[in-house]
C-alpha cells in the first residue's frame, strides 16, 4: 500500500534546491527544521529521501546529503540520438543545476526477448528505456531491461472519447504517437485542450485532468502547448517575487555611479520590445575614429546572488519569446519596468566605454557602473528610416558613422556569413494569425549587431586581463565527421569542398560566393548551417568560429540570459565596482557568490540545455502557427523545395512561407524507390526519377495540424517532375521507361543504399 504523503512534506526539487543552497551542512536534521516537519512528516521525509538516494539524485545515508553527479543503477533513460547504429541515451529525471547530463551508450541485446521469443526492435530518437547503468573506463554504459511506453508529451493534449465513451488525452506533439487513458477528466469535456499529470509510476496507471486549457485552437493555446511541452517555468514562486518587489524599490546611489544622464543614448528595438537590455552612443574622437558607449541594463544590482530571484533565473536560464506572450526570466516589475533602459528615466546602468580605431579595432575599454537617461527608444524601422530619408539625429548619424568602421573590421575578419531568412508571425489584436513573413533585415539590425559584438569582445578580454573567471560564448570548430558529410554532400552537385587546410569561415564564404543561383546558394547555405556545431557556454574558452574571434562572452542581455548576468558579476569583481549594502532585505553582494565561482560549469550546461530548450519551444510554436495559418488551404498546389530526404519519404518546405512537411513514399507510386544515402535522394528504379535535396517542386497539402505543427504533402494529380537548383530535370534510363504516374495508396518499396549512417 503506497505511503501517504504528508502535509508539508517539500517536493525532491525543494529538497535539492535547498541542499544546494544551505549555508551549513544539510542533513535530514536540518532539512526537516527548515521545512517545519514533525512527526510522521519526519518519518516521511526519511522515506523521501532514500527515495532520491536510490534514484541518485543525492548521496545517501550520511548526515550532510550532497547532490549527485551520477546515475542511477537502474533508471529510465531517453534516446538522444542515434550515433553509427548505437543509440545514445540520457537519464529522464535530471537536475538542470546537477551540470551536463552524460550521455550513456546503450547496450542492446542481440537475442530475442525471452518472453516473446521475437527480436529486439531497434531503439529511434525519444524512445524511453528502464536500464541498468554502469561507468566503466569507456564512459557510461546502459543495458536496456524493457522498453517503455512513450510519455504524454508534458502532460499536455485533447481530450477524446473512443467508441465506448472512454477520454483519451490525445498528445499535441507530432513526435508522440500514442495517446493516454485519462482516469479523472474533472471539469474537461471532450476537444478541450487540457494539462494533467500523470496517476502513479507508469503510463499504464492513466492521467489526471489538473487544468483545462479550452479551445485547442483559440489564440494563446499554441505557445500554452509549448510550455508545457518542453517543461519551461513560467510561474513565479511568490518568495521570487516579493524579493524582485524589494529590489525594485532600491535606491540609486550617485556617489558609486558614473553619472551619464546628459549623454544622448538611445536604444534601437523591435517595435514590440517590451524590455530593453541595451542603448549605444558614439561620437568621432577627431583622429578618424570613435568614441563609444555601450550600457547595458545593471540587472546584477538588483539580482543578488543567493537569493529567491537568483534562483528562479538561473532555472529558467533565459527569456523564451512566442509570437504571443514572452515568458520572461525575471518578474516584469524588473524586466519590463527598472531594469529597461527607457526614455526619459533614470536607469542603473552597466557601462562599456570603447575606443575604435579608424580601422574600426577596438584600441581600449574600460567598465563603470553609472546612471543613464536614455534620448529616445526607436524601432529598427524608425531608425533606418531616418537614415534613408536623411531627417536622421546626429546621434544616430554618429552611431551609423561609427558602424562602418566596425564593420570594415568586421569584413576583414570575415565571419561566417549565413543570412538564412527567419518567419515572423504577425498577430491582430485579438491573437489571430494576421500575417506570415521572412523577417526583413536591415542595416539598422546590422548596426546594433556589431556594437553589442564590440562590447562582448571587450568583456571576455578585460575578465581575462585580471585572470577572472568567464562565462566564455563557445562555438567551436565542425567537426571532421561533419565536414566530411559536407564534403560528400557537394559532390553530388560537382562541388568540392578541401579539407587538407585549416577550416574557417573564409572558406565557406568563398564557396558560397561562388554561387551564382539563388536557389542553389540558398540550399548549400542551410548545408553549411549543418554542418556546424552548436553555440555553448563554458568556463573553457575555445574561441567563436562564426564570428572569427578568439575571446567572446555575452555581456549585452542580461534582462533575458543568465549567463550575461554571470558576466556582470565577474566585472563588479574584477574591476572593484561593488555598491554599498542594501537596506533592504537582500543578499549584499552584487559580484559573484562563492557557488557561482565553484559550480560556473555546471551553471554553464544548464543555462546551455535551457536555451536549447526555449529555441525547440519557439520553433515549434511557430510551427504550429503556420500550420493553422495552412489548414483552410488544404487541397492548394504550393512550390517548395525539398529540404530532407529518407527511407521513407522526403521533406519539403513551402517556399517564401516555410512550413515543412512530409511525402511519404507510399504516395510515390508503386514503383521501387532506392535510397542513396550519400546524395540524399530517392532514385526510381525504373523511371530514373530522382527527388535530393534541394529539388523544387509542386505539391498538394494533404494535411495541416495545428494542433502538432505537421504538414503532409502529396504529389499532384499525374505526378510532379522535381527541378534541380540549375535548373536540371531527371533523364530517362537508357531502356526508355518513363516516370509512374504516382498511384497513391500503394505502398512504394524502398532499397537502401549506403553504408547505414545518418547524418
Amino acid at each position: 500500500m503506497p505511503r501517504k504523503t504528508a502535509t508539508g512534506l517539500p517536493s525532491r526539487e525543494q529538497i535539492l534546491q535547498f541542499i544546494q543552497t544551505s549555508e551549513v551542512p544539510a542533513g535530514k536534521r536540518e532539512i526537516a527544521k527548515a521545512f517545519g516537519l514533525k512527526g510522521e512528516e519526519k518519518i516521511a521525509l526519511k522515506a523521501r529521501l532514500k527515495d532520491m538516494a536510490d534514484e541518485g539524485l543525492i548521496d545517501g545515508n550520511r548526515s550532510a546529503f550532497h547532490q549527485m553527479g551520477g546515475v542511477p543503477r537502474v533508471t529510465v533513460l531517453t534516446v538522444a540520438e542515434i550515433d553509427d547504429g548505437v543509440a545514445v541515451a540520457v537519464p529522464e529525471n535530471w537536475a538542470a543545476d546537477a551540470g551536463k547530463p552524460p550521455r550513456i551508450q546503450l547496450v542492446e541485446s542481440r537475442g530475442k526477448d525471452r518472453k516473446s521469443g521475437k527480436g529486439q526492435a531497434a531503439l529511434k530518437r525519444g524512445d524511453r528505456v528502464l536500464a541498468r547503468t554502469e561507468e566503466t573506463q569507456h564512459g557510461w554504459r546502459g543495458h536496456p531491461i524493457k522498453k517503455l511506453p512513450a510519455r504524454s508529451e508534458g502532460l499536455i493534449g485533447v481530450v477524446e472519447l473512443d467508441g465506448a465513451g472512454k477520454p483519451w488525452l490525445a498528445p499535441v506533439d507530432k513526435r508522440v504517437r500514442q495517446a493516454s487513458p485519462i482516469s479523472d477528466m474533472g471539469e474537461a469535456r471532450a476537444g478541450e485542450l487540457v494539462l494533467a499529470e500523470r496517476v502513479g509510476r507508469s503510463a499504464r496507471g492513466g492521467v489526471k485532468v489538473v487544468e483545462v486549457v479550452g479551445d485547442p485552437l483559440a489564440p494563446r493555446s499554441f505557445s500554452l502547448i509549448a510550455i508545457a511541452q518542453h517543461g519551461i517555468p513560467h510561474v513565479f514562486a511568490q518568495e521570487a517575487l516579493d524579493e524582485a518587489g524589494r529590489a525594485a524599490d532600491l535606491p540609486l546611489s550617485e556617489d558609486w555611479r558614473e553619472d551619464l544622464r546628459d549623454l544622448p543614448i538611445v536604444a534601437i528595438d523591435p517595435a514590440d520590445a517590451r524590455d530593453h537590455d541595451d542603448a549605444i552612443w558614439a561620437q568621432p574622437d577627431g583622429q578618424g575614429g570613435f568614441r563609444a558607449v555601450v550600457a547595458i541594463a545593471d540587472v546584477s544590482f538588483y539580482v543578488r546572488p543567493g537569493g529567491a530571484l537568483d534562483r528562479e533565473a538561473r532555472k529558467r536560464g533565459n527569456s523564451v519569446y512566442f509570437p504571443d506572450r514572452v515568458v520572461p526570466m525575471l518578474p516584469e516589475v524588473l524586466s519590463a519596468d527598472i531594469c529597461s533602459l527607457v526614455e526619459g528615466e533614470d536607469r542603473a546602468a552597466m557601462v562599456c566605454h570603447l575606443d575604435v580605431s579608424p580601422e574600426g579595432k577596438l584600441t581600449g575599454w574600460r567598465f563603470t557602473r553609472a546612471t543613464v537617461r536614455l534620448a529616445a527608444n526607436i524601432a529598427y524601422e524608425d531608425a533606418q528610416k531616418a537614415i534613408d530619408d536623411g531627417w536622421a539625429s546626429q546621434e544616430l548619424r554618429h552611431l551609423w558613422d561609427c558602424w562602418r568602421l566596425l564593420h570594415k573590421a568586421r569584413e576583414a575578419r570575415d565571419p561566417l556569413d549565413l543570412d538564412l531568412p527567419e518567419r515572423r508571425v504577425v498577430l491582430n489584436e485579438a491573437g489571430q494569425i494576421e500575417e506570415i513573413a521572412v523577417r526583413e533585415r536591415l542595416d539598422a539590425h546590422r548596426v546594433v549587431e556589431d556594437f553589442m559584438i564590440a562590447a562582448n569582445v571587450a568583456a571576455a578580454k578585460a575578465l581575462e586581463a585580471r585572470t577572472a573567471p568567464v562565462v566564455y560564448r563557445v562555438h567551436e570548430s565542425p567537426s571532421r565527421e561533419k565536414l566530411l558529410a559536407l564534403r560528400d554532400f557537394l559532390a553530388t552537385s560537382g562541388r568540392k569542398l578541401a579539407l587538407g587546410q585549416v577550416v574557417t569561415p573564409l572558406l565557406f564564404n568563398r564557396m558560397l560566393k561562388d554561387i551564382g543561383d539563388e536557389a542553389e546558394r540558398a540550399l548549400v547555405m542551410e548545408a553549411v548551417l549543418r554542418s556546424q556545431t552548436q553555440a555553448y557556454y563554458g568556463p573553457q574558452n575555445a574561441g567563436h568560429f562564426g564570428l572569427a574571434l578568439g575571446s567572446y562572452a555575452h555581456f549585452t542581455s542580461p534582462i533575458r540570459r543568465y549567463a550575461d548576468l554571470l558576466v556582470h558579476r565577474a566585472l563588479v569583481d574584477a574591476y572593484g565596482l561593488e555598491q554599498p549594502k542594501p537596506k533592504a532585505q537582500l543578499p549584499a553582494t552584487t559580484g559573484l557568490s562563492e557557488r557561482d565561482r565553484a559550480s560556473l560549469q555546471q551553471v554553464s550546461d544548464a543555462i546551455s540545455t535551457a536555451e536549447r530548450r526555449a529555441m525547440e519551444a519557439e520553433r515549434d510554436t511557430i510551427d504550429r502557427y503556420v500550420a493553422a495559418w495552412l489548414a483552410g488551404r488544404v487541397g492548394e498546389v504550393f512550390a517548395t523545395r525539398i529540404t530532407g530526404v529518407q527511407g521513407f519519404g522526403f521533406f519539403a518546405t513551402i517556399l517564401q512561407l516555410g512550413g515543412d512537411g512530409l511525402v511519404p513514399v507510399s504516395t510515390l507510386g508503386d514503383e521501387y524507390f532506392r535510397y542513396e544515402e550519400g546524395s540524399q535522394a530517392l532514385v526510381g528504379e525504373d523511371s530514373g526519377t530522382r527527388y535530393a535535396v534541394g529539388d523544387r517542386l509542386e505539391l498538394r497539402l494533404a494535411e495541416a495540424n495545428p494542433l502538432t505543427g505537421a504538414l503532409k504533402f502529396e504529389l499532384p494529380e499525374g505526378g510532379s517532375k522535381p527541378v534541380g537548383p540549375r535548373g536540371r530535370r531527371p533523364s530517362p534510363k537508357p531502356d526508355g521507361k518513363k516516370h509512374a504516374q504516382g498511384k497513391r495508396g500503394r505502398p512504394g518499396n524502398i532499397r537502401h543504399q549506403g553504408r547505414g549512417k545518418r547524418r
